[in-house]
């Protein structure tokens, strides 16, 4: 397999038009990308056309939104449509309190490997011991947490950000949960611009934090970040696209430009993903 792209967004209408409604123009804009509608099927045709298998999440963010979510039912089934091409990670929301607990034992029993939150869009603080419960229980059932961290696409370039704060969003907030859960794998996705350098110090002090470089072309990645993930960070480093954002071709040949080892880039691209995944 040429790669594992761990941050793949649905590009279908339901995600698109209904549960992000309002809020992809400004994406696009971010971006400077026309995000273009695909259905399940026609996406893993064109990851398979590419030897890349691809990390589907589901969506929840219903309490803050009051958009409708992404059921993980429906992340599921497309990996059990296509098992060579996806893998698939559900989404709670945390401010649902004891239900989204409970929902983690259903992503289980549905094979997901995992559980996306976003805290910005979600409005909650990581570090909030209220939201300790959820991480005790994926810790105990073996499920990764991918976190969005950063800033966001979303909102951006909008009167108040249509609402999203970014300081939900700040790497710092994950360190005292990858600290009070060493057996818990968290990853940090789009490796938390601005503040970078927060999450490139607690990577390299704590072994369970993982970084995701999805969400930007690799030639403007930071020159930190760039030197960290080829050298002392390549074994905690995941490839990511944010795709429908960001095009994949563009982005595997931008990343070639890096220089990086050969050692490194295997396992940037396939090697710590599938280790996490357990593949």
């Amino acid at each position: 397999m040429r790669a594992i792209d761990f941050h793949v967004h649905l590009p279908t209408p339901e995600w698109l038009d209904v549960s992000m409604k309002g809020y992809i123009e400004a994406a696009e804009s971010y971006f400077r990308s026309k995000v273009v509608r695909r259905t399940i099927d026609e996406l893993a045709g064109d990851y398979e056309a590419i030897d890349v298998m691809a990390v589907l999440l589901a969506w929840d963010a219903e309490t803050a939104t009051g958009r409708p979510r992404v059921p993980n039912e429906v992340v599921a089934k497309a990996c059990r449509e296509h098992p060579k091409t996806f893998v698939g990670f559900g989404s709670v929301d945390p401010l649902k309190g004891d239900f989204a607990v409970v929902e983690l034992d259903r992503i289980v029993s549905l094979g997901l490997k995992g559980v996306k939150l976003h805290p910005s869009l979600q409005a909650f603080r990581p570090d909030d011991e209220r939201f300790w419960p959820l991480y005790e229980r994926c810790e105990e059932l073996g499920l990764a947490l991918l976190f969005h961290t950063g800033t966001s696409g979303i909102g951006a370039g909008q009167p108040g950000g249509q609402g999203i704060g970014l300081d939900y969003a700040r790497p710092i907030r994950l360190d005292a949960v990858a600290a009070a859960f060493p057996s818990l794998n968290v990853i940090a996705a789009h490796f938390g611009y601005p503040w970078h350098l927060e999450l490139l110090a607690m990577a390299l002090h704590k072994t369970n934090i993982y970084i995701d470089i999805s969400g930007w072309a690799p030639k403007y990645l930071p020159p930190e970040v760039k030197r960290e993930v080829g050298k002392r960070l390549s074994g905690q480093t995941l490839f990511g696209s944010d795709y429908p954002f960001i095009s994949l071709d563009r982005w595997f040949a931008e990343f070639d430009e890096l220089g990086l080892s050969e050692e490194a880039r295997q396992a940037v691209l396939v090697g710590n993903a599938s280790r996490l995944l357990g593949l």
